[in-house]
């Protein structure tokens, strides 16, 4: 274990040290926790993601004429009562 000094913002270190003793975390291990994160080579989850966004732009797509305004419009049942 090291010990190591950081300059931030001093509302952010107050919100964060805060947020940290309401949780009942160590706000050493959120940083070291942070820290591990920002270094995984792949992390699971973005890779996932690049996975899905790869399918979505590989998919067929159609195009809609019109504002999403109009086809809700076009999708609500006609009222034939005449007004009188």
């Amino acid at each position: 274990m090291v010990v190591k000094s950081f300059n931030v913002e001093e509302e952010t270190y107050a919100e964060f040290s805060k947020y940290c003793k309401d949780f009942g975390l160590s706000m050493s291990k959120q940083i070291n926790l942070f820290m591990k994160t920002q270094l995984e080579d792949e992390p699971k989850i973005k890779k996932e993601y690049l996975e899905k966004l790869e399918r979505i732009h590989r998919g067929k797509f159609i195009t809609v004429k019109g504002s999403l305004l109009d086809r809700y419009k076009h999708l609500q049942p006609k009222n034939n009562a005449k007004s009188r």
